[in-house]
């Protein structure tokens, strides 16, 4: 990491003590990883999913190690299918009683020219990040609004790269501009039950899996466009996404938060 100092890790206040919260794509690495440690840091229940059964049984086995059994659960969820999506929020239900914080955090990238990018290519970015996302949020909104009195919160993991351009990813920058989207016209919605709906919108958070998809040179480049010349650590743009799910943020809905200098 160059730049600036490293980021101090901020303890936990209780700003989440008695919440439940659902975390998608959670088994570990990035940014739903250190946001479901960072909801349990708070006082949450959390009920993570992910994709990948053996990674997400691991991690969530070590989570309820650190923070008990109780306030932990772990259940596969493909986002891309809605059976999946539905047994995941009955589970929440199940396991925790409420339903009270959902983060949307599943999403699929990848690098093509758009040129040269397949129907498949477009349609398998599409369907995780933008059509998982409303998957989970259509489930999680009818959940909140039988509740009514929940005070409920989805917060969206949305990109920078959805409000500006960058070669190679237009499949990635369509969904998460789609995600924006969602995320506004959701927040209305929802408005009427007591919901509030909004989104993070990250830049660069460095994370294992991401270094192994992306070229060195690429994530140097893109390092050195960011304000304080490093990257993002994940949990950075978790303390943002408990910003929002947090009572802090009791006036906010429909924003896309920018968790970088990178807006536009």
């Amino acid at each position: 990491m160059t730049g600036v100092e490293s980021p101090v890790y901020e303890p936990g206040h209780g700003l989440l003590k008695g919440r439940t919260a659902v975390i998608t794509a959670a088994a570990g690495a990035g940014i739903g990883g250190a946001t479901a440690r960072r909801f349990l840091e708070e006082g949450a229940r959390v009920l993570i999913s992910d994709a990948h059964p053996r990674r997400l049984k691991e991690y969530g086995a070590e989570l309820a190690g650190e923070f008990g059994p109780e306030r932990v659960a772990a259940l596969p969820c493909d986002v891309t299918d809605e059976a999946q999506v539905q047994a995941l929020f009955a589970a929440a239900l199940r396991e925790h009683g409420r339903l009270d914080v959902v983060v949307n955090n599943a999403g699929l990238g990848g690098t093509s020219a758009l040129v040269d990018m397949t129907d498949e290519q477009w349609t398998g970015v599409l369907d995780v990040t933008l059509n998982g996302t409303f998957r989970c949020t259509r489930a999680a909104l009818r959940l909140m609004r039988d509740a009514r009195d929940s005070g409920g919160v989805i917060v969206n993991n949305a990109s920078v790269v959805g409000w500006r351009a960058q070669a190679g990813q237009a499949h990635y920058a369509a969904a998460k501009a789609g995600v924006m989207a969602l995320t506004r016209c959701a927040a209305l919605e929802a408005a009427e039950y007591g919901v509030r709906v909004n989104a993070v919108s990250p830049s660069l958070a460095m994370h294992p899996h991401l270094v192994k998809v992306t070229s060195a040179e690429l994530l140097e480049e893109l390092t050195a466009r960011e304000a304080f010349g490093r990257y993002a650590e994940p949990w950075e743009v978790a303390n943002v996404i408990v910003f929002l799910a947090s009572g802090y943020s009791s006036y906010m809905t429909g924003e896309v938060v920018a968790v970088s200098s990178q807006h536009a």
